[in-house]
């Protein structure tokens, strides 16, 4: 523990460690009050590592704290832990829907408070962009991991969770989709359109009819961005084959 706590990496650890200290007293909590299955805490501290492997792995500098935009995505991320871990306990997401609709609906407020402290502050990084981008592409495949356990949307819908991670796929062989794309508020518009309809099909007053619409809606819409982003590199790639 005392090598953890000292040298060049100190301040991320600390703060990672602070955020599994968070999740684990947080998640002890809501579970025992629910009643859940004691697998759901450790899958949610399982998926919170992971998420502490991502920040470890791409942070350019862990010898500096992460600043205020990044805590708050990393509180994001312990509250998507916590619905992560609920899907390991079925019977959890069918009799206590709503109050797992309430923590998303909390990880989607604070979605974009991040982004506009860092503006703010001007601490704004590709690291922090990047880091609510992904966790955002997580977000969206835990709630449609959640409408497929309670079985009111066919295993469909989860091409929403990973139409991202085949994109990231096919620009390991297709190297032109790896080239930035610019800012837009359209691409904004339909990922927050897609969290929305998922966690309104999470509902337990909507029913599989109305939930699979909700869900085929959020999915056109992230083929038909998908769409004009993989026209635009491509477009961009002819015209400028060398930058």
């Amino acid at each position: 523990m005392a090598s953890l706590l000292s040298g060049r990496y100190n301040p991320v650890l600390l703060e990672l460690m602070t955020g599994l200290i968070a999740l684990t007293v947080a998640s002890l909590m809501l579970w025992l009050w629910l009643e859940a299955s004691p697998v759901v805490p450790l899958a949610s501290i399982v998926t919170f590592l992971m998420l502490a492997g991502l920040i470890l792995h791409f942070i350019p500098d862990r010898s500096r704290w992460l600043g205020w935009a990044n805590r708050i995505t990393l509180a994001r991320g312990i509250l998507i832990a916590m619905l992560a871990g609920a899907l390991a306990d079925p019977s959890l997401l069918a009799s206590h829907s709503l109050p797992l609709v309430s923590l998303a609906t909390l990880a989607l407020l604070l979605d974009g408070v991040d982004g506009w402290i860092a503006r703010r502050t001007r601490t704004d990084s590709s690291f922090g962009a990047y880091f609510d981008m992904e966790l955002d592409a997580f977000f969206i495949l835990v709630l449609c991991l959640a409408l497929i356990v309670l079985g009111k949307v066919g295993p469909w819908v989860v091409l929403i969770g990973t139409m991202r991670y085949a994109f990231i796929i096919a620009g390991l062989r297709l190297t032109w989709l790896q080239h930035p794309l610019p800012q837009s508020q359209r691409r904004k518009a339909v990922c927050v359109w897609q969290v929305a309809a998922l966690m309104l099909a999470l509902l337990p007053m909507i029913d599989a009819t109305v939930a699979a619409w909700l869900a085929a809606t959020a999915l056109a819409g992230l083929v038909g961005s998908f769409g004009l982003d993989v026209g635009w590199l491509y477009r961009h790639a002819r015209a400028c084959p060398f930058d």
